[in-house]
């Protein structure tokens, strides 16, 4: 069993982190905010992200932006010799690319491993890992990342992973924006829900996360969030970001951007995603 670090405990992490110690690895955890270790049962308990690296070969991270990861993976660079860094949030391809390099001069090792699910497959052990690496380093850490998701799939060098990811987030965001104004234009014109959703669940426009949003989106609950809406707006503006470098037209997902921007500004910011449907359609007087 591997000594493992593990920084960042938040809503994703936690699961994570509980998923490593229940399979028999040894955990030193770090978290900026002291208070979300707390119910980290059966971790070692590290004070500063150096220590947590310092007491383990491989360190993960599960940081909300990179730069977070920057200022915790690299306040001392001396600990990362012969270490392995696997970064698994969501970041630009040339961000993980920037970080890699830093690790690699500092003596240590990185592959990107980004996963898609939330919550209830994080504690299931449900998610899809993607993995950018080299080959060599992908067998090495296979077994480790198949705690999280029973495939990990190695997409290429690093950079790869990212790429995906930021591809899928994107749809996560078209996705529901393109759901919440179609529900809101039958709820507005009093047709049928059910009756809407059984012709698009028939069609070949449906995906489900169509039902995972729908009664959400219908009775306003945007509360317990596996996934919240400023991280879905940072990644649409990751993606919008690496798009535009790529010589991509934007418009479309300019336009979900700027959804998830009012949400934010409508204090929306760490309710589920699913609150975008406040934006698009926004609750009347007569509303029941």
């Amino acid at each position: 069993m591997a000594k493992i670090g593990f920084i960042g405990t938040g809503l994703m992490g936690l699961p994570m982190a509980q998923r490593l110690i229940a399979a028999g690895h040894s955990v030193t955890a770090y978290n900026r905010t002291a208070a979300k270790l707390e119910s980290l049962t059966g971790a070692a308990i590290a004070t500063s992200a150096s220590e947590a690296i310092a007491a383990s070969e491989c360190v993960i991270l599960v940081l909300t932006n990179a730069q977070a990861i920057g200022e915790t993976l690299f306040a001392d660079p001396t600990v990362l010799r012969d270490r392995t860094v696997i970064q698994m949030s969501t970041i630009a391809p040339d961000e993980s690319q920037a970080i890699c390099d830093r690790v690699v001069a500092a003596g240590g090792s990185y592959l990107e491993a980004p996963v898609l699910g939330s919550i209830p497959e994080a504690r299931s052990g449900k998610l899809i890992v993607m993995v950018g690496a080299e080959l060599k380093q992908f067998e090495k850490w296979r077994s480790l990342l198949q705690t999280f998701g029973e495939n990990p799939v190695l997409l290429g060098s690093v950079g790869s992973a990212a790429t995906v990811k930021l591809a899928l987030n994107q749809l996560i965001g078209s996705l529901t924006s393109a759901f919440a104004a179609s529900l809101g234009l039958v709820l507005r014109q009093n047709v049928d829900v059910e009756a809407f959703m059984q012709i698009l669940r028939q069609s070949a426009l449906y995906a489900p996360t169509f039902d995972k949003k729908l009664q959400r989106m219908l009775d306003r609950d945007f509360e317990n969030p596996n996934f919240p809406t400023k991280h879905l707006q940072k990644d649409i503006g990751l993606f919008i970001e690496s798009a535009r470098s790529s010589n991509l037209g934007v418009a479309s997902v300019e336009g979900v951007r700027e959804i998830l921007n009012r949400a934010i500004a409508e204090n929306l910011a760490d309710l589920d995603y699913a609150a975008l449907f406040s934006i698009v359609c926004p609750q009347e007087i007569h509303d029941h």
